[in-house]
């Protein structure tokens, strides 16, 4: 809908599906504020508030009018871009430049802000920068060769060096690489130092990440000595939810959080506002360890930290020697995995949760190769791109039967199991490649009817649900026991039964978007996707996909689509990959 008080480029850009009406309003809006009249600084606003509607911290004015994609619905039209944003210099509604005091935009470097996203960009590049001039923390490195046993130097040891040894570190790498493993011997390895037992935090941008996380090093804490009682909370209860404010928290820059060592699993999910409040309420005297796949999917809300990070350009000077006498020429560390390593950033490579032909494809899909990709689908046995339907029928039906024999035979853990045989992932939520169209088509495929609980059906919790200590992404499958039908749902090594009737916020699952499958694992895989021209079809969106696969993935689309898809990296716009923002610039 184009806003009626929309003229000029504003009614134009959105009549073209460039703009949404939110965006119009918000520059109508500055307007009437700051009596600005020109076209241009109004277009400029609106594409701002667009740039973070759509994830991007700021709007890069050079490079906007090739950047921006109308929506899929808009009638094809050539747009008058400007040739010239001067005419922002001398808005009232512009502050140029770093130091230029508070106006709603903020011009710098050419990248255009509102204002707000400017300020948090500044604590983020402020805290990195200040706690990478200070001292690095001592750190005895003896224990290491015991931790990470081997007849040479591995990147789980390096990373565990790196990040002992800074008081801010990046450790990333695609699903299986040994990130949670080696979080666990970095823990121990910090437990060993001398003085008291360091306080530890476990976090994650979401509750069903930090059970995840919990589960996870638990796991691992008896392997190293750790305690077993190490727990991991969503980062909004790490920083304490405040009722009144959606971003500000209890912990912050005047009331730090009391722990010594602070880590952060699926990093990648973390947008620009809350990793701008968790690095002020760590203490600079913390150490702070950022887990996570740059590669997956961006945050829902604006900012891309995690990439903007590790792709960042590295501090001036050459790196002060390797920690333990680890020379990066025996790790096989490029010469960019060089220059991140003095960032703090080491990548591990090797993935342990499926073959070479699954780590083929989704290494051939980040590296944006994408006849490399269609060649492995169509020759690798494990992996196929099949335009129709008929083989995933097949295989829906069977595992839809085997779930639920086991459902009806209440053996729920036999059935949780089987829920993770199989996952249909969809790139949108509606339409005929959405995840509404594919749940109602395999209801259809198994005979069930809508409406109603029945064994084997599985489930979705889409809203955390702290009574139940269930979170949302949390999956589940009804099974039938001695007292009804119930829900059942992972817990460790053993099945959760929680009756139906307490359940408030659940949805059938035969089909998952890819957003909702991120950080679970799955043997087999299917990706349905959508015409090539759907915006959402994205690199991040296929690698976050076929990397949930363990053992098979299956694409059902077509070739132009998968093209799309490798070849359409999602795009952020942001500061932080710039060293310095120069003061007074526009």
């Amino acid at each position: 809908m184009i806003p009626v008080r929309a003229t000029g480029l504003l009614h134009e850009f959105a009549a073209a599906g460039v703009l949404s009406a939110a965006d119009v309003h918000v520059a109508l809006r500055l307007s009437r504020l700051g009596n600005e009249r020109s076209e241009t600084v109004l277009l400029a606003a609106a594409l701002a508030v667009r740039g973070v509607r759509t994830g991007s911290v700021c709007v890069e004015l050079a490079t906007v009018a090739g950047s921006v994609v109308p929506d899929e619905d808009a009638p094809p039209v050539e747009l008058a871009w400007p040739a010239d944003w001067t005419a922002l210099t001398g808005s009232p509604l512009v502050a140029v430049g770093a130091g230029a005091p508070w106006r709603p935009l903020r011009l710098v470097d050419g990248l255009l802000y509102l204002d707000r996203y400017w300020q948090q960009e500044q604590v983020v590049r402020r805290e990195l920068d200040e706690r990478a001039a200070r001292p690095a923390p001592a750190v005895d490195l003896a224990s290491l060769s015991s931790l990470f046993p081997g007849p040479a130097p591995d990147r789980q040891r390096l990373a565990a060096a790196v990040a002992a040894g800074r008081w801010v570190s990046v450790l990333t790498g695609g699903p299986g690489t040994g990130k949670t493993h080696t979080v666990a011997r970095l823990l121990r390895l910090l437990s060993d130092q001398p003085g008291p037992a360091p306080r530890i935090a476990l976090a994650a941008p979401t509750g069903k990440a930090a059970a995840r996380l919990q589960e996870a090093v638990r796991e691992q804490a008896a392997a190293v000595g750790l305690p077993v009682d190490l727990t991991a909370s969503t980062l909004h209860r790490l920083l304490g939810w405040r009722p009144d404010s959606r971003s500000r928290f209890r912990h912050d820059a005047g009331n730090h959080l009391p722990y010594d060592v602070v880590v952060v699993d699926e990093s990648s999910m973390v947008p620009l506002t809350m990793m701008a409040r968790l690095l002020e309420a760590v203490r600079p005297t913390a150490r702070l360890v950022l887990v996570g796949d740059p590669d997956q999917l961006t945050p829902v809300e604006a900012g891309a930290v995690l990439s903007d990070l590790v792709h960042r350009p590295a501090a001036g000077g050459a790196p002060s020697g390797h920690p333990a006498g680890l020379d990066p020429a025996d790790l096989d560390l490029d010469d960019t995995e060089q220059q991140q390593l003095r960032n703090g950033v080491v990548r591990l490579r090797l993935s342990r949760r499926y073959g070479a032909a699954i780590g083929g494809l989704a290494e051939a899909v980040r590296a944006g190769d994408a006849d490399r990709v269609l060649t492995l689908l169509h020759v690798e046995e494990a992996l196929s791109l099949d335009p129709g339907t008929d083989a995933l029928e097949a295989e829906v039906r069977a595992v839809g039967a085997a779930i639920r024999a086991a459902a009806e035979a209440g053996d729920a853990d036999r059935s949780l199991e089987l829920l993770g045989r199989h996952r249909l992932l969809c790139a949108h939520r509606h339409g005929p490649a959405g995840v509404s169209y594919w749940n109602d088509r395999v209801n259809r495929w198994t005979g069930a009817a809508p409406g109603e609980w029945r064994p084997g059906q599985p489930l979705l919790v889409t809203a955390n649900d702290h009574e139940n200590a269930l979170y949302n992404g949390d999956t589940g499958v009804v099974v039938a026991t001695g007292d009804g039908l119930r829900a059942a749902f992972g817990r460790g090594r053993a099945a959760e039964l929680v009756p139906l009737s307490r359940l408030s916020s659940v949805a059938t699952a035969h089909a998952l978007t890819v957003h909702r499958s991120q950080g679970s694992q799955y043997e087999d895989v299917t990706v349905v996707l959508p015409s090539e021209s759907s915006a959402i079809l994205t690199r991040e969106l296929l690698y976050t996909a076929v990397t949930r696969a363990s053992r098979r993935v299956r694409v059902v689309g077509s070739e132009e689509a998968v093209r799309a898809a490798v070849g359409r990296q999602v795009v952020r716009a942001s500061g932080l990959r710039r060293r310095h923002a120069e003061a007074g610039s526009g």
